[in-house]
């Protein structure tokens, strides 16, 4: 349902497109030379894991943030402010050369900065559907992983050609700084997103947002994000390591992951207003686990990049169906829900490289996700929560059958 969509909507809806395409671009630059990080700077695997372990942890504390600021400046002010500073610390994380403390500074200063742009990229995104009402939370996410797509690939050229740290990282900077710039301006602003009710209202509307249905779906989100970390931290390192392949083809895994998740996300929407949410998560898990299975399993990179391409097919409807699911239990229309719940993206993240650090090889550490997998499965019905009184409801959600 699109009737009544101004020039004003299409406006935000392609400036909330760029904002997940230059997350997505800056963030494959950086996952996917981990191995160049850890050469450079002469750490140990521990040491790399507690580098890595920094992103999620900080960019938690970043979506908290974010979700407070919300309320009383919108996440439009938020997005256009932390996506350049995202794009400038992964610049600054390549001029650290072999200073380590400096490293640490700048991963921490990155994590924050993206969290605070998940958050408010997601409300973007939600307040565009809820204008369209229709599902379309799986098309932003495509946009982030064709983003992806593109930062793998130019890593694996960036190794291939030895680029160092800094060229390697400074382009997609540029590149993401200009984008954001041209398009941030263009967004949703705080009275567009939704209602702007008074302090003591919104105070008395956020309470009545649900904590049950977010923590059904948030930990089916934490558990996507824990394998989702396996592909974004470790995959590079699986192939490098455990399957002896490339430095070239390694960031490949990365690459064809986000190939699918694009394939996949191009449909999810239509399946989601065809079947349901429920549903859709079913099948996308139960296609997930057999990917994470293939993973695990995999005796050379060849196979294990097959597993990943089938992996990233089914399990990466989850997290934009999941911001879906929770807005419809948001009576405050202002992203309080959808903040709420990205704090599962960064516990899952924090959970996942922890977990993957500290269990050695690697392939023993990737069956831990492939349980998780079916904690998935299992909450799939809580997908389709029950909306509260109050809440801008998606039309296209609401029409379809419970399953």
């Amino acid at each position: 349902m699109t009737s009544g969509i101004t020039t004003r909507d299409r406006q935000a809806r392609i400036s909330a497109y760029a904002a997940f395409a230059i997350q997505g671009l800056c963030f494959a630059s950086l996952v996917t030379r981990v191995p160049q990080i850890q050469k450079a700077h002469h750490l140990s695997d521990s040491a790399i894991g507690i580098v890595l372990l920094l992103v999620p942890v900080i960019a938690g504390v970043g979506s908290v943030l974010s979700g407070l600021v919300f309320p009383r400046f919108g996440s439009a002010i938020v997005l256009r402010i932390s996506q350049p500073a995202v794009c400038v610390t992964i610049a600054l994380i390549g001029l650290t050369g072999d200073n380590n403390p400096a490293l640490y500074v700048c991963t921490a200063l990155f994590g924050l900065f993206v969290g605070a742009v998940d958050a408010s990229m997601n409300a973007q995104a939600v307040a565009v559907e809820r204008r369209y009402g229709q599902s379309m939370l799986t098309g932003f996410y495509a946009i982030w992983s064709v983003a992806g797509i593109l930062g793998g690939l130019w890593a694996s050229l960036a190794n291939k050609v030895d680029m160092s740290l800094l060229v390697g990282f400074l382009i997609p900077a540029v590149v993401g700084i200009g984008a954001s710039l041209a398009t941030g301006h263009r967004l949703f602003g705080k009275d567009e997103e939704g209602s702007a009710p008074s302090s003591e209202a919104l105070k008395a509307a956020a309470k009545r947002v649900p904590w049950r249905p977010i923590l059904i779906v948030g930990t089916a989100m934490g558990c996507f994000y824990i394998a989702d970390a396996a592909v974004s931290l470790y995959g590079t390192k699986y192939l490098t390591d455990d399957l002896k392949s490339s430095t070239a083809v390694a960031p490949l895994a990365y690459v064809v992951y986000q190939v699918a998740m694009v394939l996949s996300r191009g449909i999810a929407d239509f399946g989601v207003r065809r079947y349901g949410a429920t549903q859709v998560v079913r099948v996308g898990s139960l296609v997930g686990l057999v990917g994470m299975i293939g993973v695990v399993v995999a005796p050379n990179a060849p196979l294990a990049i097959v597993a990943f391409t089938i992996m990233g097919l089914g399990l990466c409807v989850v997290a934009p169906v999941s911001f879906s699911a929770v807005a419809r239990v948001d009576p405050t229309g202002l992203g309080v829900a959808v903040a709420r719940v990205n704090i599962f993206n960064y516990v899952g993240f924090v959970l996942g490289a922890a977990i993957l650090g500290a269990i050695t090889p690697v392939r023993i550490a990737f069956i831990v996700p492939t349980i998780l997998i079916l904690v998935i499965l299992m909450l799939a019905k809580g997908f389709e929560p029950t909306p509260v009184e109050g809440a801008v409801e998606n039309p296209a959600v609401m029409e379809r059958p419970v399953v």
